[in-house]
């Protein structure tokens, strides 16, 4: 499976976890530190515009102004979806991963940014359903992708910033896959 099937697995699991999302739950706390649920899907929507956005060319600026004062809408599945869209259209564009995107992080290949939106739409989909009480199962064919591009960060990842403490140094090599994907991450289910 090519990682643009991924990006449409990762977007999917998502989806699936917004469309539960129960009418009172947006204001319930998920995984994600000073997040809640509306807080969390603002944040997926903002990433797949902020990735159309450099995959269109824009320089650091234009980026940053994509998601600055970004606000989510009257409509949330709505606005997932005409992004998840948008998104799948600009990855899928002749020669879109053979270029170089203007990231936060500094200027990357799109196709690590690829793999930046599948983890992105792949592990917030778990919040999403930790936070709503939703199913917490992920496609084992998203876990792999994320645990692959993820692993080999292991030593540094919790001093990146964005994925808590990182590993707890507590599951052993034969827990399931997800289990040791959300500890790497931060995440303590």
């Amino acid at each position: 499976m090519d990682h643009l099937e991924l990006l449409d697995l990762a977007a999917d699991e998502f989806r699936r976890r917004l469309h539960a999302v129960p009418a009172d739950a947006w204001g319930a706390s998920t995984p994600c530190e000073g997040w809640d649920v509306e807080a969390l899907v603002t944040h997926v929507v903002g990433g797949n515009h902020m990735a159309v956005a450099m995959l269109g060319g824009a320089d650091l600026d234009e980026v940053m102004a994509t998601v600055a004062g970004f606000a989510l809408g009257e409509d949330p599945m709505a606005g997932f979806e005409q992004s998840a869209a948008a998104q799948r259209e600009a990855f899928r564009r002749p020669g879109a991963l053979e270029a170089t995107v203007h990231h936060p992080a500094g200027d990357i290949p799109a196709a690590q940014l690829l793999g930046f939106r599948i983890g992105d739409l792949g592990v917030h989909a778990w919040d999403l359903a930790r936070a709503t009480g939703g199913d917490e199962a992920l496609d084992p064919r998203v876990v792999e992708a994320i645990w692959h591009a993820l692993e080999p960060m292991r030593p540094v990842i919790g001093q990146v910033g964005v994925f808590g403490s990182g590993p707890s140094g507590e599951l052993g090599d034969d827990a399931p896959l997800q289990q040791r994907l959300l500890d790497l991450v931060g995440r303590r289910p």
